[in-house]
């Protein structure tokens, strides 16, 4: 009679400890100070971190000059016009404006692209560019 007491307490126990751990597979937990997020969003505020990755861009637009800033704006402007799924940047490299667009992964993406646009984009080429990481939805 006591071995079968002891027997029915054992798989009781063991009923529990399975049924605990059904309730809570996949689950984790992660405990940190909040101060931990505040420090890194600083931290990337400061040093102004975009993440990127090695990649191709279609260079569209560069000139020097007076109304460079001006002319690249408005090539800028026309592009998304255009292509308004495209995204497109306008940087300064002494002494030249340049509005770059997409985000390429691969050299024949952006030779693909740079085909798609050619006619209204005669004199644009494909550089070598740090891009934006890939939406993922």
């Amino acid at each position: 009679m006591i071995g079968k007491g002891i027997s029915l307490f054992a798989a009781l126990l063991i009923g529990l400890c399975l049924q605990a751990q059904n309730e809570n597979t996949g689950e984790v937990k992660i405990v940190q100070d909040p101060r931990i997020d505040t420090l890194v969003s600083r931290y990337v505020e400061i040093n102004d971190i975009h993440p990127a990755i090695k990649g191709w861009r279609i260079e569209i637009f560069f000139e020097s000059g007076n109304l460079s800033k001006k002319k690249a704006m408005e090539a800028k402007s026309k592009f998304v016009e255009q292509f308004t799924d495209v995204p497109s940047y306008l940087t300064f490299q002494r002494p030249y404006y340049k509005v770059r667009v997409g985000d390429f992964r691969t050299k024949m993406e952006a030779e693909k692209f740079l085909h798609d646009i050619e006619s209204n984009y005669p004199q644009a080429f494909i550089v070598k560019d740090e891009i934006n990481f890939p939406q993922l939805d």
